[in-house]
């Protein structure tokens, strides 16, 4: 028995314990401080039936609903979850912790009573893929993993059966970490880029979010860096225990590098050659850091055959250029997880040598995608868009000196029905189409997943 768990769960009887938003992350947490003896509340913005069934089952677990506009207005509570999406300077939060609310999240709570070893990634891209590997790295060793956090599953709901010889393997957002003020023993930065702007007041908030991984480690822990990016890299002066660096591009004295087309691992100059880049399974070159990051995070804990054998196995996650189908000669793939330009233009597009066609657009987080233009004119022969960020997409693929109106056609559409007719109209024999939208699915899905889950849904049903 987790003796802090318990004596956190004792604590929070008949409390009155609020989770805002009734999401299908929170719905453990209703049921879990319920069954706890906690007065429980559950706010949202939407009403009743549009919360569907995650409303009512938020109700048979015994929470009192508040909903509507007004839903941060009327909270009277002991304990208030925050739910990522909530900004953490929203004037009703601030407001409550003024009058000393207790304003917290689960992932907060989880690595306060959490009592085994944490590893946590964050970064603008590849933080997923990372994260899931490092759980395939220690299973294949034969090790208790928890894989939560930001990659879909609360953990909170195991604290009690979590023993101190399992490991917590866990994704970030810079939602949960704005407010973090413990890191994990293990940290990883895939990288950094601007992202979530539409939440953040500026980009440096974003980053400092972010930098709270590190922040609160101390000398027995270790931080993963990208050496490849300077963002991630310039956090390496705030590391107070064991610093490794992974990179693509150089050497480095502690962690792991390409030497040629081989992965290397430097543990202070004593160098381990693991295996070749090419063996790995799931493609491109992104990818490859994302195991780069992975092994640095992971050695000394796992051998070098099984992190061979995993590389040569594991098949990737849903929704990262996932092969759908084969339709009349042609490969559709579904990148939906691409929610922002560096992710398209250094996944998707990366991938393929030919030109492809791709579907993009959607909800804009006030990123700037200048920088994706020259890309996309170098590597797509049709450029489907739909949502919010259609104009702003296409505004960057006409401004770049590289963009030829011969030899790139830019068709605008209303719903991802008409974006895949579109794709099956103009691709020929051998093309590739992929979903890579380059933005947010809020405001025509609910997240990637949705998203990703109509994209294939409408591709396998082509006749």
């Amino acid at each position: 028995m987790n003796m802090n768990a318990k004596e956190f769960f004792n604590g929070i009887k008949g409390k009155k314990v609020t989770f805002i938003g009734i999401g299908t992350s929170n719905l453990p947490l209703i049921k879990l401080f319920a069954d706890k003896g906690a007065r429980v509340t559950a706010c949202d913005k939407k009403d009743f039936d549009s919360l569907g069934e995650n409303g009512i089952k938020a109700k048979e677990y015994g929470a009192e609903l508040i909903l509507g506009e007004n839903y941060l207005s009327d909270i009277d509570s002991d304990i208030v979850f925050r739910s990522p999406g909530t900004p953490f300077y929203k004037e009703e939060l601030v407001a409550l912790r003024n009058k000393g609310v207790v304003l917290t999240s689960e992932m907060e709570v989880f690595f306060d009573l959490c009592p085994c070893k944490t590893i946590a990634v964050t970064g603008s891209d590849g933080k997923t893929t990372t994260t899931t590997i490092i759980s395939e790295f220690l299973k294949a060793s034969g090790k208790n993993v928890h894989l939560g956090g930001n990659i879909g599953k609360p953990l909170l709901p195991e604290i009690e059966q979590i023993s101190a010889d399992d490991y917590a393997v866990v994704e970030l957002s810079s939602f949960q970490l704005i407010s973090m003020r413990k890191s994990p023993d293990v940290a990883v930065v895939t990288n950094l880029a601007p992202n979530h702007l539409d939440i953040h007041k500026d980009m440096q908030e974003y980053i400092d979010s972010k930098k709270n991984l590190v922040l609160h480690q101390n000398a027995f822990s270790k931080a993963v860096l990208n050496l490849d990016n300077d963002i991630a890299n310039s956090f390496s002066d705030s590391v107070r225990g064991q610093l490794a660096k992974f990179s693509v591009k150089e050497s480095v004295y502690n962690g792991v590098y390409l030497d040629g087309t081989t992965i290397c691992y430097s543990d202070y100059g004593k160098v381990t050659r693991i295996m070749d880049y090419r063996d790995i399974k799931i493609p491109g070159m992104h990818n490859v850091e994302n195991y780069l990051a992975a092994i640095s995070a992971v050695w000394g804990m796992v051998d070098v055959d099984t992190i061979v054998a995993v590389a040569k196995t594991f098949g990737g996650v849903e929704h990262r250029a996932e092969f759908v189908r084969e339709y009349n000669g042609v490969k559709y793939y579904n990148d939906s997880i691409a929610s922002s330009p560096t992710r398209t233009a250094l996944g998707t597009l990366s991938l393929y040598d030919e030109k492809i066609i791709i579907i993009a657009g959607g909800y804009d987080k006030h990123i700037p995608y200048d920088p994706l233009g020259p890309v996309i004119n170098e590597k797509v022969k049709v450029l489907i868009l739909l949502g919010d960020t259609a104009p702003k997409i296409e505004a960057a693929v006409k401004a770049a000196d590289n963009y030829d109106e011969q030899k790139i056609e830019i068709i605008n559409v209303n719903n991802m029905e008409e974006a895949v007719n579109e794709a099956v109209k103009h691709a020929e024999k051998g093309d590739i189409v992929s979903l890579s939208p380059a933005s947010a699915s809020f405001g025509l899905y609910r997240n990637f997943e949705e998203r990703g889950n109509h994209f294939k849904s409408i591709v396998n049903s082509l006749k």
